[in-house]
């Protein structure tokens, strides 16, 4: 495993505040579990992120296939505020169906001790206690079944792999009638008296219509259980399902964020199709555009119908893309794939896990970009994007005013309200906020809310998604925004100490076992930086194939964040005794892909190089 092996170093000790999914003592405390003579796989993630829950999800088989060598570690760590409270996380590693230890590490004590630098990082320990392979990023599972087989033959044969059963204990189940529901709609017009809400209940791997008092159950699409699967309302199956919208008013629309799919529920027969993805997850180097079925998606968070077309918040990827039912075609709508907060054309724009639409009366459409902490506004008409609120990737907080300087905390949700104004689910500070055009302020309607998602308009009420209460709850829009104490915070992310004037990036890349950079129509590699403020970087920001470059950093500016995003191409070599000219030779391409978001702050006489490693992923 040339690409994942590397020199064997002590693993440093697991080190947070507590465990979770592990046995209890007498006094109720979850317990570290035994590792011993097990490999083990820590997983660094935080629940906010799209891309470690993607990872978590490619775990899961791997999980059962060497259940009985491998014991899987998440190491919480968090990137919001919200994410460093025991209940919440608590309440993810259910909602996200986590099946394995878990260390809360709220300080990131054991996120430093592995040198991290990214969610979601991966680093496998063999059975002796010494860590043999890192990796950061998604799209792993090839080459780790490779080193987990390879470990497995080693330490069978030098007697120091212990076989046995998980330490993994299960939580007490908890029987609610809905789990952590994610987005709802009305039916019906706000006037209809026989109004019904469409609401995804998302850990229960269904869609339910409520009845007018949001509480009652009228119908369920789907079965319950995970999976892709067409069919009548109790054999249709989801996996955790997100945004709705009303293609017509027979046909509803389910963004179905694990499967990669864009469902529709016939409102009439409950009879649930698949319109657009294959349940493959999108990775680069995959089409763009074409028809529906046949092209991937990732992730898909939300859904909104404008002027004929269903806009997908392509959470996963950090983009916009579109589906025409005209055509039955889905393409690219706005984003790079890039995760960021960069304003400008459509598709020079850059989102950050765009996660809620929602479309005014002018047109505009309305984008809650979670991880930027962002309110962003597509004008389809002029074809650019605008941040209306937001800093960028590791600026959040609550704080109300001018909406230039107000602060949001991973919003989830977007409401067009009658008179031109949008509320904010602000999901980790667990309130609604209301961004008004007229005067460009931003103020909050209520606070005490339980990670709310989404909300509809319902009798001059919101009806809010609160989604870890498992509930919907009525909101009365005040005159007046209620009035409360600002708090602006920083990510607890640590900072890199570098020093102030010229530093060398590198980016270090090796293709896979099998592959070489793939140079016959140019150079393979990409690499673009930019930082936060702007004024950081006096030199070396921009695109060019290089991977090694000269910045200069701004020493009249104390920190900022350097954006460092890279591509690298490869293909497969052909097999041994064979030339790469023979006609039955034909080598896949593969793109490999990370973005860094890298927090610095500008120390004398520290380091002057910063280097970073691009993890070829196999498959």
């Amino acid at each position: 495993m040339r690409n994942l092996r590397q020199p064997r170093v002590r693993a440093p000790k697991l080190t947070g505040r507590s465990w979770i999914n592990t046995a209890v003592d007498n006094a109720g405390v979850a317990g570290e579990p035994d590792l011993s003579g097990r490999i083990v796989l820590l997983d660094f993630w935080t629940f906010c992120c799209a891309n470690c829950l993607h990872v978590l999800d490619e775990l899961r088989e791997i999980e059962a296939e060497f259940a009985d060598v491998l014991v899987i570690v998440g190491v919480h760590s968090p990137k919001f505020v919200h994410e460093a409270d025991h209940a919440a996380l608590v309440a993810a590693c259910e909602r996200y169906d986590v099946r394995h230890p878990v260390l809360d590490d709220p300080e990131l004590t054991t996120w430093k001790a592995y040198a991290v630098r990214a969610w979601p990082t991966l680093s496998v320990i063999d059975p002796e206690g010494y860590v043999v392979a890192q990796m950061s990023g998604e799209g792993h599972a090839h080459g780790l079944r490779t080193l987990l087989r390879e470990l497995i033959a080693e330490h069978e044969a030098k007697g120091t792999l212990r076989r046995g059963d998980s330490p993994y204990v299960p939580p007490q189940p908890e029987s609610t009638a809905l789990r952590f529901p994610g987005k709802v709609i009305a039916l019906r017009d706000d006037s209809d008296a026989t109004r019904t809400y469409l609401l995804s209940d998302t850990a229960h791997h269904s869609v339910v219509e409520l009845a007018a008092d949001g509480e009652t159950v009228l119908r369920r699409f789907g079965t319950g259980e995970r999976g892709l699967l067409d069919g009548k309302p109790d054999e249709a199956r989801f996996s955790e399902p997100q945004g709705l919208c009303l293609l017509d008013e027979h046909t509803a629309l389910v963004a179905d964020s694990v499967n990669h799919a864009l469902r529709a529920i016939d409102l009439g027969t409950g009879e649930v199709s698949t319109l657009a993805g294959t349940g493959r997850q999108w990775s680069q180097g995959s089409a763009t555009s074409g028809p529906a079925r046949e092209v991937d998606l990732s992730s898909p968070w939300d859904l909104v119908a404008v002027d004929g077309r269903v806009i997908i918040a392509m959470a996963g990827i950090h983009q916009l893309w579109a589906y025409d039912p005209a055509n039955d075609t889905v393409s690219v709508l706005a984003g790079t794939t890039n995760e960021g907060l960069v304003d400008g054309p459509l598709v020079e724009s850059w989102f950050a896990q765009p996660s809620g639409l929602t479309a005014d009366a002018n047109g505009n459409v309305w984008v809650a970009d979670s991880e930027s902490s962002a309110l962003r506004r597509l004008d389809l008409t002029a074809g650019a994007v605008t941040t209306v609120v937001g800093q960028g990737l590791f600026d959040f907080g609550l704080r109300d005013g001018a909406a230039d300087q107000a602060l949001l905390q991973h919003p989830l949700g977007v409401t067009a309200l009658p008179d031109g104004s949008v509320a904010i689910s602000d999901t980790y500070n667990g309130a609604i906020r209301r961004y008004d055009p007229a005067n460009g302020q931003v103020s909050t309607l209520i606070t005490g809310l339980r990670e709310p998602s989404d909300a509809v308009l319902a009798d001059g009420d919101l009806l809010v998604v609160e989604s870890a209460a498992h509930r919907l709850s009525r909101v009365r829009v005040p005159e007046e925004a209620l009035r409360v104490e600002s708090a602006a915070y920083r990510t607890r992310r640590p900072a890199t100490d570098l020093a102030p004037g010229e530093l060398e990036l590198s980016v270090v890349f090796e293709p896979p076992a099998g592959q070489k950079l793939d140079e016959r129509y140019g150079p393979s590699t990409q690499l673009v930086v930019s930082a936060s403020p702007p004024q950081f970087l006096l030199s070396g920001a921009g695109r060019d194939t290089p991977l090694r470059r000269t910045l200069v950093l701004n020493e009249a500016i104390e920190s900022g964040i350097l954006h460092v995003a890279v591509k690298a191409a490869s293909c497969d070599e052909p097999p041994a005794g064979m030339s790469e000219n023979a006609e039955d030779f034909f080598p896949a391409c593969h793109v490999h892909q990370q973005d860094w978001g890298i927090p610095v702050r500008l120390v004398a006489d520290a380091p002057n190089r910063l280097p970073l490693i691009l993890r070829g992923s196999e498959s």
